[in-house]
């Protein structure tokens, strides 16, 4: 029966307005509908895969049973138009709109400063919207839930999750409320405490009164079009096609038509949620001719209860499965339901709330995936699936045959699965699963499990046992053979010893299988079992077995507890994960002087510029801009190979593709080529995977897409090939000469030192993982040889500059604009120029606009990151801590052109001694050339990676003494005024400031001492607590990038544009700078604007980076405004009544001039390398850190108990941005030194691409309680009104939570009688915190030789 010809009528609603439609493509999203055939761009696209939350809708349907709309947030990126029939979508614009009405949850998210860039925000906004349809006071553990799915690279989740917290029903409200007073009720931003002095006069940063806040009345929301509603309830029982270009998609009305379809196209897939069809098949997956969605067909979500159990419908979303098993774990008798326990329990981690939206139980089941976490318990608690056919219906078990994929227990042509059968559990049965995964919300699991026993009446022998586990190999498998063996045995720890070794000899985990961290995983194996056995054991002792008496007389006589093993106390750490919660914290700061002017704004914590703007949609983006007439797509062809010589490229069969353009190659660039040594486009030979060879533009920008697998490149392999830093040293192979740095007698005082140790650290790389990938926009203008660029970057004159070289053009006929940028982190300096720039000859051939957008893929696959490290120290010290003597030698990765990898080496050198006074030092630095991808410019720009090699230092040398790390760190800390290893003279008192207020409020000794309690009673929980100091450098080191130029105009209505050369990153510059001028204009915020960054407007711009932005430009604004002031001042001082706009309009009657630029000649700064001295930064930001973690032993997982952060601002310019900076900055630090790791085949291909495999901060991972303190005000006549730049510096405070984590892991250590290993390597992932704590489980485990087999990943650090 092949489809009909034609397509019918796609009917459905968006924001309130019916669309139909019908022609429509199958493979075309529910974003992309949005973005470009809808023009609603305020939902945006930034993974494609579901997984970061960005694209977040809220999708209506008419439910029959319960005669309301059912409310779901659903990622748009998954979901196929063809599938929304009969749907309501609501998007970020049908929320709220700054045009008409604001919503409450945009106003609040927006003045709870929980936007920076902005790019997020959209859906986190529709995340929360839909939380509140659904549950007007929702719960704190509903908010985090609401939230787990979106991704968040700029604010540390913490006001975000704050501006939830004012909807809960259970909020706990301000931290400072316990003392009876909280910023939530006090009149003004300029109140305190009563009674407050000195530093007790710093205010919440919750700044505004839920007063003021406009309030929410669920009853005003839109109502469910009343069309849909009858369209629902008198549904069409006909098929619904829709035929495309390659892919066909039939919408059967009923089971009769679905069966027959499946009949005729038994190969056809049934496409319902899209989680595991979606992204499979981007960017370049499998096509599908003819996909059948039974998403009408009702019998597939019917859900009955029997007396042996539940049968749920195959098409019930994930989400549905939650409510369905909810309700029967509340009704049910407890015995019944350990199965429904078990799954209940799996699903609160199983992806993100949209996914779970989305995602089918029949899809999850039949994908037979390895990491599912489902399946394994499904298998152990005798689930069978429900098959049906036209030639009937039959029962499978879900069993290891199935779970293995094997021909005889797999869907027979023309079947489909109609519902999973879920038995109750019986007396006397325990039914557990288990996961462990990178990060504790959204993440796929490195291991699952579901395990079942039955044991036998009256007794505790075993009668029925099952064990299954995820994510070992291709497919989840089971251990049937030695359940078997087990039958008969007790529940005692000599059983669950031979479980172990019998475990460990059936269920095998190969060297090379996909995934790596084989150990690891073979102990997560037997860790589930001792867990799963202490469970089982716990509840037979408390009497608590499923089916037995509930009271203890009776359980006395009939269940007889004193015949099980006693369960140690110090046993139940082990029973359960680590909790995630909803954090709590204060943020303080200085008040400003109540004598200053009200409307000034410096100083106060003004809500970003854009922050209404983002929570509405309506902030434009790179990507938001509408398209151009005739406007192209360009896609990029990569290297496939790590070294080798191109021996052709064909385009040929790529340009025969329906609406390819062409094809650019470096024969098109009419200029340079970029350089020698770093080509825009390959040129005879590729030197890393991803480097790019050429470009595709065409029509649309999936035809670019396909059309670059069409693009035949021949090559020929070449060597060496080198990837790691090790591989790199033994070849001799660098980009750049040694940097040095020296003082003092080194190896006198070694010899002189009461001991010496040597020791090792080993930091990873990390991705920049902004939310708006690379982009860019080229417009050409006819005629005039002039291009409009419109990129997202964060220094748009080297754009310009690099798009003039390679066209062979003026400056002047190149215009770079920059509106916003979604999130840049060093990443967006020099890519987008190389970008830019290919776009540009792409569009000087065609004549045509070209749009260029990197998906996530290939962006982590092309523009590099952090530098990973390999850092070798050697330290002499005295007994007493004291630190004589301090060599080290630090290795980084640069990959394969020299790019920013020289400046970081010199960065990372400089920046080496922290804040510490050593008087005999040497550092030294090399860049390695390697064939990955050339590394470049990230936060901290090497500070983060080399103080951790340092610190490491002082935590051994602590080991090594006896003492605690933070006494060693403060005997060794800078005292008073010092000079530096290249002799700057600098004062550390506000370093020593903050240091003594963070160890002050964190309460360190005590915290220390009740974790050393906890630890004496919990041996598989560890707690761990650190403190780390930190002596930041701000700014290059080179006087002319510390330069800065603005444009001030002000108009006869007395409004007011600001023009600098700052990029908006998310930072909140262009908020900053009308601050600095409504102070020197004296002129309210509300006349003054901001448009964009251009190079027509302020030329010769320098990176937004280096933490000086605000500093540069807002000299440079300050100078233009105090240019005009004085313009004005002899009006003014005729008319010293008169009103700004009566000054403005004589000084147009009298022709002066009301424009001015304004210009910042910038800090002095320089280095001498060759003398090893010099004054290469301007200033320093002070701060410290101290974090307390716990650890779970058995799995590697930790939970972030509390952070207290100090950090010197000077007097800031705007706290809340500034503090928002800081905690941006920690969690991004957090996630380097625990969660973000990067991995990389054999043959040199980056294979975490993506939010799936490559785990930046969730919102779980923001500490229980945060505290951050701004220091009170500290005056200097350098930087403008004495104001700091802190947006790279809070990143290394992060390594307190490693440090925290090392510590926990020494007290396991310590408990086992475990040396310490001087060998350090971050980050701290379950896998090496699991690992390192040493227990009979690791000894269990059979070790692969290294060389007996590939591994899947290699390390290149």
């Amino acid at each position: 029966m092949p489809p009909p010809p034609g397509s019918d009528e796609l009917v459905f609603f968006v924001n309130g307005r019916k669309v139909t439609e019908r022609d429509i493509d199958p493979e075309v999203t529910l974003l992309t509908f949005l973005r470009r055939n809808l023009g609603l761009t305020g939902t945006k696209s930034a993974c494609g895969g579901g997984g970061c939350g960005a694209c977040t809708v809220m999708l209506s349907r008419h439910d029959p049973a319960s005669g309301k709309p059912r409310h779901v947030s659903i990622p748009a990126c998954l979901v196929p138009l063809c599938s929304l029939h009969g749907a309501a979508i609501t998007t970020v614009e049908g929320v709220g709109s700054i045009r008409t009405r604001v919503h409450p949850v945009q106003e609040r998210i927006a003045r709870s400063h929980g936007t920076q860039c902005g790019f997020c925000t959209p859906g986190m906004v529709m995340s929360l919207y839909t939380l509140l349809r659904n549950h007007p006071q929702p719960s704190e553990e509903q908010l985090a839930d609401a939230l787990a799915g979106n991704l968040c690279r700029c604010t540390g989740y913490r006001p975000i999750l704050e501006s939830g917290r004012t909807f809960c029903s259970d909020s706990h409200g301000c931290g400072q409320s316990g003392a009876g007073w909280c910023c939530l009720d006090r009149p003004g931003d300029d109140s305190s405490p009563p009674g407050s002095s000195g530093l007790q006069a710093h205010v919440c940063s919750e700044l505004l009164p839920k007063a003021e806040f406009q309030p929410w009345d669920p009853s005003q929301e839109p109502i469910f079009p009343p069309e849909l509603t009858r369209m629902a309830e008198s549904p069409e029982r006909r098929s619904l096609t829709f035929r495309g270009d390659r892919v066909t998609w039939v919408s059967p009305g009923g089971l009769r038509e679905l069966l027959e379809l499946k009949a005729q196209h038994p190969e056809a897939p049934l496409v319902l949620g899209n989680t595991a069809l979606g992204p499979a098949s981007k960017p370049h997956g499998r096509v599908h001719p003819l996909l059948i969605s039974p998403a009408r067909v009702p019998e597939l979500s019917a859900v009955t209860e029997s007396r042996d159990g539940l049968t749920i419908g195959a098409g019930c979303s994930l989400a549905q499965l939650q409510d369905v098993l909810a309700k029967s774990i509340s009704e049910l008798p407890e015995e019944k339901t350990q199965t429904l326990r078990a799954l209940a329990t799996a699903l609160r981690k199983l992806a993100g709330q949209q996914v779970r939206n989305l995602a089918s139980l029949g899809g999850h089941v039949m994908s037979r995936q390895s990491s599912s976490d489902l399946n394994p318990i499904l298998a152990v608690g005798r689930a069978a699936l429900h098959l049906l056919s036209e030639g009937g219906a039959r029962l499978m078990p879900l069993d290891e045959l199935f779970l293995a994929g094997t021909a005889s227990a797999g869907l027979r042509p023309g079947e489909i699965l109609e519902s999973v059968h879920v038995p109750y559990s019986r007396k006397r049965e325990f039914v557990s699963g288990f996961r462990q995964a990178q990060a504790p919300q959204n993440a796929m699991p490195h291991v699952s499990a579901g395990m079942r026993v039955l044991l036998a009446e009256g007794t505790n022998a075993i009668e029925d046992l099952s064990i299954a586990y995820g994510g070992l190999g291709a497919t989840a498998v089971m251990a049937p053979r030695s359940c078997q063996q087990l039958l008969g045995k007790p529940w005692t720890e000599e059983t669950l010893d031979e479980a172990c070794r019998l475990v460990l000899g059936e269920v095998a985990i190969p060297g090379p299988a996909p995934g790596g961290r084989v150990e690891f995983r073979r102990t997560l194996l037997v860790s589930f079992l001792f867990r799963f056995y202490l469970q089982v054991l716990r509840e037979l002792r408390r009497g608590r077995a499923p089916g037995a008496p509930s009271t203890l007389s009776v359980s006395v006589q009939h269940w007889d507890i004193w015949r099980y093993p006693r369960l140690p106390d110090q046993s139940l750490g082990a029973l359960e994960d680590l909790p995630v919660t909803v954090p709590q914290g204060m943020q303080t700061y200085q008040r400003v002087d109540p004598q200053q002017p009200s409307q000034d704004p410096v100083g106060r914590p003004v809500m970003h510029l854009s922050g209404l703007k983002h929570a509405t949609g309506e902030a434009v983006f790179c990507d938001d801009l509408p398209r151009v007439d005739r406007e192209l797509s360009m896609a990029l062809v990569t290297s496939t190979r790590p070294h080798a010589r191109i021996v052709s490229v064909d385009p040929a069969e790529a340009l025969r593709l329906p609406g390819v353009a062409d094809v650019i190659t470096a024969k098109d660039i009419p200029g340079t080529n970029g350089t020698e040594d770093d080509r825009l486009l390959a040129v005879d030979e590729v030197l890393c995977v991803g480097q790019v060879i050429c470009a595709v533009v065409a029509e649309t920008d999936e035809q670019a897409k396909r059309a670059t697998e069409r693009v035949r490149v021949t090559y020929e392999d070449l060597e060496p090939v080198v990837f790691s830093i090790q591989d790199a040293m033994r070849q001799n192979s660098f980009l750049c000469p040694e940097k040095k740095l020296e003082q003092g007698n080194v190896e006198e005082a070694f010899e002189k030192a009461d001991r010496v140790i040597e020791g090792e650290v080993h930091v990873g790389g990390q991705e920049h993982f902004y939310m708006e990938t690379q982009r860019v926009l080229v417009i050409p203008k006819a005629g005039d040889g002039e291009l409009d660029i419109y990129a997202s970057t964060q220094d748009p004159a080297h754009v310009q500059k690099t798009v003039s070289l390679t066209l062979n053009v003026p400056h002047n006929q190149v215009t770079c604009h920059v509106k916003r940028v979604g999130g840049g982190f060093g990443g967006k300096v020099g890519k987008p120029a190389a970008l830019g720039a290919i776009a540009a000859v792409g569009a000087i051939k065609t004549g045509r606009a070209v749009r260029l957008v990197l998906d996530r893929e290939d962006d982590m696959l092309i523009t590099g990151g952090r530098h990973p490290l390999f850092g070798k120290y050697k330290v002499g010290f005295k007994d007493s801590g004291r630190i004589k003597a301090l060599d080290i030698e630090c290795y980084i990765n640069g990959g394969c052109t020299l790019g920013d990898s020289e400046l970081v080496t010199e960065f990372l050198i400089l920046k080496l001694e922290n804040a510490y006074k050593i008087r005999n030092l040497r550092f030294r630095g090399r860049a390695c050339r390697t064939n990955l991808p050339s590394n470049t410019a990230f936060r901290g720009f090497g500070f983060p990676q080399g103080a951790l090699v340092t610190e490491a230092c002082i935590t051994a040398v602590a080991a090594k003494c006896g003492l605690p790390p933070e006494k060693v760190r403060e005997k060794n800390m800078y005292k008073t005024v010092d000079k530096t290893i290249y002799k700057q003279a600098f004062s550390p008192e506000p370093l020593r400031q903050c240091w003594a207020e963070c160890l002050e409020r964190a309460d360190l000794p005590g915290r220390r001492a009740r974790a050393d309690a906890f630890n004496q009673q919990n041996p598989w929980r560890k707690r761990g607590v650190a403190a780390v100091p930190m002596k930041f450098s701000v700014g290059f080191a080179a006087t002319s990038y510390h330069q800065a130029a603005a444009l001030v105009h002000v108009y006869t209505d007395g409004s007011v544009l600001v023009a600098h050369g700052g990029s908006e990153l998310g930072q909140g510059i262009h908020t900053k700078m009308l601050q600095v001028a409504s102070r020197e204009l004296r002129v309210p915020m509300s006349r003054l604007h901001t448009q964009e960054t251009s190079t027509a407007t302020v030329p010769n711009t320098v990176a937004t980076a280096a933490s000086i932005g605000a500093d540069a430009n807002g000299k440079a604004v300050q100078n233009a405004c105090q240019t005009l002031l004085k313009r004005l001042e002899p009006i003014i001082k005729k008319n010293a009544e008169g009103t700004w706009e009566d000054w403005i309009e004589a000084a147009f009657e009298q022709r002066i001039s009301l424009s001015a630029t304004g210009y910042f000649r910038g800090y002095k700064a320089f280095m001498d390398w060759e003398k090893g001295e010099g004054e290469p930064f301007p200033y320093y930001v002070f701060g410290a850190a101290c974090s307390e973690v716990e650890i779970d032993c058995l799995t590697g997982a930790h939970r972030k108990l509390r952070t207290d952060i100090v950090m010197d601002a000077g007097c800031s310019l705007n706290p809340a941005l500034d503090v928002g900076q800081v905690e941006g900055a920690f969690l991004q630090g957090a996630g380097l030194y625990t969660s973000e790791e990067l991995h990389y085949s054999p043959e040199g291909a980056l294979l975490s691409r993506g939010p799936a495999e490559y785990k930046i901060p969730t919102a779980a991972d923001v500490p229980e309680e945060l505290n951050v303190t701004l220091l009170p005000s500290s005056q200097t006549q350098l930087t403008l009104y004495s104001s700091k730049g802190l947006g790279e510096s809070g990143m290394f405070l992060g390594s307190s939570v490693f440090f925290a984590i090392s510590d926990a892991v020494t007290a396991a250590r310590r408990d086992r009688g475990l040396a310490e290993d001087c060998t350090v390597r971050s980050p701290a992932t379950p896998e090496r915190v699991r690992m390192a704590c040493q227990d009979r489980f690791t000894e269990m485990i059979p070790r692969e030789d290294p060389g007996t087999a590939k591994p899947w990943s290699i390390p290149i650090a």
